[in-house]
């Protein structure tokens, strides 16, 4: 038996590569049912300041089509304890690039506050969609 039943995480999920795969499929290994949000293009232009190259409906289609994944939902803000209110799940899964980062540790402490636990996952650091953005640039 898996040691969780509801996992979360959420990303941009633009120009979909084998970092987005493998924390998926990291993920999925340590939770009965995986929800995936999705961040919506108004979301990541307001986040990033750009806009992803895959639109918002494709990459829901993309990250729905993932066999590890079991439900999608769209990400419209990065409030995390309203995600967990909605969802209630028992453990996030996040990559280990926003460990210590302002958001992430104000969103920890209050998971933990409800039994949340915060499993970070390591950043594939070869491939990114920014690296893939910056090399279709050249």
């Amino acid at each position: 038996m898996k040691k969780y039943k509801i996992g979360y995480t959420t990303g941009v999920f633009d120009m979909f590569h084998i970092g987005h795969l493998n924390i998926l499929r990291r993920a999925k290994e340590q939770c009965e049912y995986l929800i995936v949000g999705v961040s919506t293009d108004e979301l990541v232009q307001k986040a990033k300041n750009k806009m992803p190259i895959i639109p918002f409906e494709d990459r829901m289609k993309i990250v729905e089509a993932i066999k590890y994944v079991d439900k999608v939902v769209p990400q419209f803000d990065k409030d995390k304890v309203s995600a967990y209110e909605k969802y209630k799940f028992d453990v996030m899964f996040v990559g280990d690039d926003w460990k210590g980062s302002e958001i992430f540790n104000k969103s920890e402490k209050k998971l933990n506050q409800f039994g949340v636990d915060v499993i970070y996952f390591p950043y594939t650091k070869r491939v990114s969609s920014t690296i893939l953005r910056e090399k279709i640039n050249k």
